[in-house]
């Protein structure tokens, strides 16, 4: 009649809905444990629950209770302080970037993360610089989750059979394993969704928007922090923008300004505020103290921490936003398809959902009109059976990351900086002009000690230019990128407002005709739009910064740039040039 949980008859029991599952342990390997947890300094690295015991049937043996709990134990960390430099070059290039960031050293565990976990990076001879777009996994995940899955029996969770008990522990653990990482104080929940934007979508869908609501956001957004405006404008509110600066993000006291003029007032309508913690295209990190003014003017809010949480330490003790949405394969690479909204209980409870479905309910009426939704609130949000298969990765994945995250904003700022000013010192061989143009926000802060977090994002947005000036299409510097083994990203990362910003179009944005394409867009401005975008991450190390200024060199020089444009050219008409 509700959710249809799977159960037998018996005295007393609500054929309506089944108990709730109780959980089977989990043991975590000692060697995880003591590597994930121990390596980190402990004002840092958050601490992250483990199973509670719950009861098990009399008849498990011990062995049987042991295999169905255990993981296969990851590989030692070699310790190094020096990565490899097998290239012509690059050994000379790293010492001359320690002289100038000697601080770097300090980030050495992530060399040794390097070689024990992404190992496959400098077997294949890739330069992964889209960590942005997605993280890389590491190996030790992959094998601890694989190792969980071959000895055990996972089970849908709405029904109460010794599988579904076990699988229900992973998803309790794997709540609470997120409200710890991201030090949320009680009265917090975890709703589980498929990705950042379907966490966004659900609050987009359910807030309660009314004639006289407002809704704020800022133009350098992610495309699913704009499609909330659909929900909001269907529903009678009105939408402000706070405008982007030339290097994206948001003015403080212009965004203050913004608030405070659209802010609740007379009938009090609801009013909510959507803060990109981190713009995805212009790096730019926007203040989390426009959630607390935000808070005090009336308004809702929620923040997208999609590009934020991969690299900087979040506090909801600290930042008590009402919604915050993530995506774990952002974070660290594995599992894709499971993202969270981390929301205040107080806050999902005002929430008017448009429709239930199997797992949000307890009785439907059929036919008829009557719903009792269940009284677990993240159940309600949480449409048929969650990804109970993968919930486990995302325990182990935070108790990853939360040993490496203090190091990562120290690492990955040097390494941003030393890019940044390696590519705008380059010239062209012929004309002696600029070969990039930098466009996205540089960071200001020199961090210089771990567990310091940084003003910027590690996020570099740029065009190349012809010697001439001219930009050079994007999509011939994809092209050139993918010969030399370079994964990076081109386009306008589906963040309109950034891009356009970065690009200096916002007026042509606002002169756009409602039935637009990219195509006719382009056209009108007589070139591609986007930007190259460069992202650094957890795997990022010295040499992938090198590999990306010697593709730059490439770039700059008038002989090989020449002979990969023909090679493009012929590629695109199919025709040997």
């Amino acid at each position: 009649m509700g959710n249809s949980h799977s159960h037998a008859s018996a005295p007393g029991l609500d054929m309506h809905r089944a108990p709730r599952p109780l959980a089977l342990p989990r043991k975590r390997s000692q060697a995880f444990s003591t590597l994930t947890l121990g390596c980190a300094p402990t004002p840092y690295a958050p601490s992250l629950p483990s199973y509670r015991e719950y009861p098990i049937r009399e008849d498990a043996s011990v062995s049987d209770r042991e295999e169905k709990r255990s993981f296969d134990p990851p590989p030692l960390y070699a310790l190094s302080t020096t990565p490899d430099l097998h290239e012509d070059g690059a050994a000379v290039a790293y010492k001359a970037f320690l002289k100038h960031c000697p601080q770097y050293q300090l980030t050495w565990i992530l060399d040794a993360l390097r070689r024990s976990d992404f190992a496959r990076l400098d077997r294949s001879g890739e330069t992964y610089v889209d960590y942005m777009g997605g993280s890389l996994y590491p190996e030790s995940l992959i094998r601890v989750h694989a190792g969980f899955l071959t000895r055990s029996i996972l089970g849908n969770t709405h029904s109460v059979s010794n599988s579904s008990r076990l699988s229900a522990a992973c998803a309790t653990e794997a709540r609470q394993a997120v409200l710890a990482f991201f030090r949320a104080p009680p009265g917090y929940t975890v709703v589980f969704t498929a990705n950042a934007t379907g966490a966004l979508k659900l609050v987009g869908e359910a807030f309660p928007f009314t004639d006289g609501s407002s809704y704020v956001l800022g133009a350098d957004s992610h495309n699913s922090v704009h499609g909330i405006r659909k929900f909001a404008t269907a529903r009678g509110a009105g939408v402000h923008y706070i405008e982007s600066t030339p290097h994206g993000g948001v003015d403080v006291s212009e965004a203050q300004a913004v608030l405070t003029q659209h802010r609740p007032r007379g009938n009090r309508a609801p009013c909510l505020f959507a803060l990109t913690g981190q713009s995805n295209i212009s790096n730019a990190k926007n203040p989390l103290s426009l959630i607390e003014f935000a808070a005090s003017q009336g308004y809702s809010t929620l923040l997208d921490a999609a590009a934020l949480a991969p690299s900087s330490v979040i506090s909801l003790t600290d930042t008590p936003v009402d919604a915050m949405a993530v995506s774990f394969y952002k974070m660290f690479g594995f599992p894709t398809g499971v993202g969270a909204l981390v929301v205040k209980e107080s806050f999902l409870a005002r929430l008017e959902r448009p429709w239930f479905a199997g797992g949000t309910v307890d009785v439907v009426q059929a036919p008829g009109t009557i719903v009792t939704l269940t009284s677990e609130l993240h159940e309600r949000f949480e449409d048929g059976t969650i990804n109970y298969l993968n919930l486990p990765a995302i325990t182990d994945g935070l108790r990853f990351l939360s040993a490496y995250l203090p190091f990562l904003p120290l690492r990955l700022s040097s390494l941003t900086r030393h890019l940044i000013t390696s590519l705008s010192e380059l010239r062209h061989d012929t004309t002696g002009a600029p070969v990039v143009q930098i466009l996205s926000r540089q960071p200001s802060k020199v961090v210089r000690s771990v567990g310091e977090q940084s003003d910027s994002g590690s996020v570099v947005a740029l065009l190349f230019l012809f010697p001439s000036g001219q930009m050079i299409p994007n999509s011939f510097v994809e092209y050139a990128a993918q010969q030399h083994n370079i994964s990076l990203r081109t386009g306008c990362m589906c963040n309109p407002g950034g891009a356009a910003a970065l690009l200096g179009l916002r007026q042509a944005m606002s002169d756009l005709p409602c039935d637009a394409t990219l195509r006719a867009f382009e056209q009108r401005m007589g070139r591609e739009l986007g930007v190259v975008r460069i992202s650094l991450g957890l795997a990022s190390d010295f040499r992938d910064v090198w590999r990306v200024i010697e593709f730059a060199k490439l770039m700059a020089t008038d002989i090989a740039r020449s002979a990969l444009w023909e090679e493009w050219l012929g590629d695109k008409t199919g025709v040997a040039l």
